[in-house]
C-alpha cells in the first residue's frame, strides 16, 4: 500500500461495478480531480487520452463503504473494560488511538462513518473530524455527535460513593431548559447528528428501563431539527424503542428487545434500524462464548430473534456495527453477521453504501458510483454479492480522487 498525490484524471478499469444498487459487467469509471465523471461501458464513457488507466483485474469497484455506528474513541473491551477507558485514559492516548482507529478503518474501505459518541471524550470528535478533512491526519468522512445526552443518574460510570461526582460517558440533562441547553450546546460545539439514550441499564435490579419521557424526547427531536440535525436513539428495549421512533428519530441503535410491535411501527414511520449484530457477538466471546462448540448465549439467541422480526417487518436496515466494542478495521464483522443471519449479500452491500448515504442524508456526496458524487471508491477482490467475505480483500482505496491504498 502507498499514498499518491490527487490525479487530474483516472479510468477505473475493474471486472466489474457495483453502483449501490446493482451489479455490472465490463463497467468502468472515470473520476476527475475529486469527482465521479461518468460510468458505463468502455464504450460509453469517452476518456481523455492523458487520462491514467488503473487496471483492477479481477476486481469489483464499488462506493466507499459507510460504517454506520462507531466509536472512533474506544478501543475493545477486552483490552480495556469501558469503565477504565473513561475514567483511566488520558485524552491524548485516546485521541491517538482514535487516530489510528480512523486511518485503519480508511484501508479497510469504509471512506464515511457515523460516530455516535466519544464517551467521555468530549468533542474530540469533532477535532478530528477537522484533522481528517485538512488532510493532516487520514480517515474516513465523519459524521459525528460529540457528547451524545443520557438522562440524569441513568448513565454510567457507576458503582462509587455518592460524595463524589464521577465524569460520565455522555452529558446528562432533563427537562425543557436543560435538554433544551444539551441540543444546543452540541450542536453549537459541532454536532452533525444528535444522540440520544432512550434507555438504559439502570432498572431495580439493572436490567434496561426507558430514560425519558416521549415528551422530552419529543423536545429532543424539535430542537435538533430545527437546526437541520438528525437524532438518533440508543433504545434497547421495545418501551424504549417506541418511544423514540413516536418522538420522531431518525435511527434506533440496537434494538435488542424489540418485538414485531416495535418493528411495524418503525416501518410505518420510516425509521432506520443500526443493528449492530457484531457489538453483541463480541462481547459474547469476551465472556467465553466458543462459536462452534458452546450453545449460542441467551443474549444473541435474542439479537437473531430481533434482527429476524426487523427484516420480516421490512425495516430499514443500516450497516452499524457498534466498532469499537470490537476492533477498528474489522468493521466488516457487521456485514458477514447480517447475511449470516438473514440479508442477502446484495442486501448487506446496499446497505453499507446507497442505504446508510440516503438515512444519512449524504447521498448527494457518496454512497453511489454515479457521476457528480465524490470519486470514493474502493475495489475488492472476486464479487461480494456472491460472498460477503470478498470485503476482506479490499485492494484499492481512492477517497475524493486521491488514491489512498493500492495494494
Amino acid at each position: 500500500m502507498h499514498l499518491a498525490l490527487l490525479a487530474a484524471t483516472i479510468l477505473l478499469h475493474p471486472a466489474r461495478v457495483f453502483d449501490g444498487t446493482t451489479m455490472h459487467d465490463n463497467w468502468v469509471v472515470l473520476v476527475r480531480g475529486d469527482r465521479i465523471a461518468a460510468v458505463g461501458t468502455a464504450a460509453q464513457v469517452n476518456a481523455p487520452a492523458d487520462a491514467e488507466v488503473i487496471e483492477l483485474p479481477g476486481m469489483t469497484l464499488m462506493p466507499g463503504m459507510i460504517e454506520g455506528h462507531s466509536h472512533l474513541f474506544l478501543h475493545p473491551y477486552n483490552e480495556a473494560p469501558w469503565d477504565q477507558q473513561v475514567l483511566k485514559e488520558p485524552l491524548a492516548l485516546r485521541t491517538a488511538r482514535a487516530v489510528n482507529a480512523a486511518r485503519v478503518t480508511l484501508l479497510a474501505g469504509f471512506t464515511t462513518e457515523r460516530d455516535l459518541g466519544t464517551e467521555g471524550a468530549g468533542y474530540s470528535d469533532v477535532g478530528l473530524k477537522q484533522a481528517i478533512d485538512e488532510g493532516i491526519v487520514p480517515g474516513p468522512r465523519l459524521i459525528v455527535v460529540t457528547r451524545a445526552i443520557v438522562a440524569t443518574g441513568s448513565y454510567g460510570p457507576k458503582g462509587f460513593d455518592p460524595r463524589w461526582d464521577v465524569p460520565q460517558g455522555a452529558q446528562e440533562a432533563d427537562g425543557v431548559d436543560g435538554l433544551t441547553r444539551a441540543v444546543r450546546d452540541q450542536i453549537g460545539k459541532g454536532a452533525d447528528w444528535v444522540k440520544v439514550y432512550a434507555d438504559y441499564r439502570w432498572g431495580p435490579n439493572g436490567e434496561a428501563r426507558p430514560t425519558f419521557t416521549l415528551e422530552e424526547l419529543r423536545l429532543i427531536v424539535e430542537v435538533a431539527r430545527s437546526s437541520g440535525r438528525p437524532v438518533a436513539a440508543h433504545a434497547a428495549t421495545a418501551e424504549g424503542a417506541r418511544r423514540a421512533v413516536l418522538a420522531g428519530v431518525e435511527t434506533v441503535e440496537h434494538a435488542d428487545g424489540g418485538t414485531p410491535e416495535t418493528f411495524a411501527l418503525m416501518a410505518q414511520k420510516g425509521t432506520a434500524l443500526c443493528p449492530t449484530l457484531a457489538a453483541d457477538d463480541a462481547i459474547a466471546r469476551y465472556r467465553g462464548w466458543r462459536p462452534g462448540v458452546d450453545s449460542e448465549p441467551p443474549m444473541l439467541v435474542a439479537k437473531r430473534a430481533s434482527f429476524k422480526a426487523a427484516l420480516a417487518a421490512g425495516v430499514t436496515i443500516c450497516m452499524g456495527g457498534d466498532v469499537g466494542v470490537f476492533a477498528h478495521g474489522e468493521n466488516v464483522r457487521e456485514m458477514e453477521l447480517m447475511a449470516a443471519w438473514g440479508m442477502s449479500p446484495i442486501a448487506v452491500l446496499r446497505a453499507a453504501t446507497s442505504v446508510n448515504a440516503r438515512v444519512f442524508h449524504v447521498d448527494d456526496k457518496v454512497g453511489a458510483v454515479k457521476p457528480g458524487l465524490y470519486a470514493d471508491l474502493i475495489a475488492v477482490d472476486g464479487d461480494p454479492s456472491a460472498g460477503i467475505a470478498a470485503l476482506r480483500h479490499v485492494r484499492f482505496v481512492m477517497k475524493g480522487g486521491a488514491v489512498v491504498a493500492r495494494n
